[in-house]
């Protein structure tokens, strides 16, 4: 792999703007780069989720998630480029539905919790769902590709029921939700 960053600190952005990749230079709050920053966010979330102890499976899964928002953030800064295909979204809808097979039936709301990596799985999957409303905040604005949006749809589902298999991975009870009684 060719070098491509030699520095880090230009000062090019000291004037409240950054460079698209195609060298546009854009507000550094203008929808685009706010979706950016959210994928981005969501991407070192979920590192942070993979500094835990992990199965081999589950850590292979998020690192492939890792690459895909990563080139998400590329697709972002590049208007009018297209990487994402229907096939991205189908993993993650496989990968979901895998998951779910293993899991015991859902019949009661549960809280983000349980142990540590749960926890930290739900906050991705929040951070996720941040993601995607600016992306569709973009969207209103500049057209995002179909397949890029529904990947972070999709990915929260994922999330969802990731976080549910790591308590089963730890043998950590959910944590239901119950209606206080005033």
């Amino acid at each position: 792999m060719s070098k491509r960053l030699t520095r880090i600190t230009t000062r090019t952005g000291d004037d409240g703007t950054t460079g698209l990749c195609g060298g546009e230079r854009v507000s550094k709050d203008h929808p685009r780069i706010e979706a950016m920053g959210a994928v981005d966010e969501l991407n070192s979330t979920i590192g942070l989720l993979l500094s835990e102890k992990l199965e081999d499976e589950r850590r292979k899964l998020l690192l492939r998630i890792q690459h895909h928002l990563f080139d998400l953030g590329g697709e972002l800064s590049m208007p009018g480029e297209s990487f994402f295909k229907p096939e991205h979204v189908s993993y993650l809808e496989d990968q979901g539905k895998a998951l779910n097979q293993a899991l015991p039936a859902l019949e009661e709301f549960i809280l983000p919790g349980g142990s540590r990596a749960s926890a930290l799985c739900h906050v991705a999957r929040t951070v996720t769902r941040r993601a995607e409303r600016r992306v569709l905040s973009l969207h209103h604005v500049e057209p995002v590709p179909e397949a890029s949006r529904l990947y972070l749809n999709r990915l929260s589902d994922l999330l969802f029921d990731l976080a549910r298999t790591l308590n089963v991975d730890d043998d950590t009870d959910e944590v239901f939700w119950k209606k206080e009684n005033a």
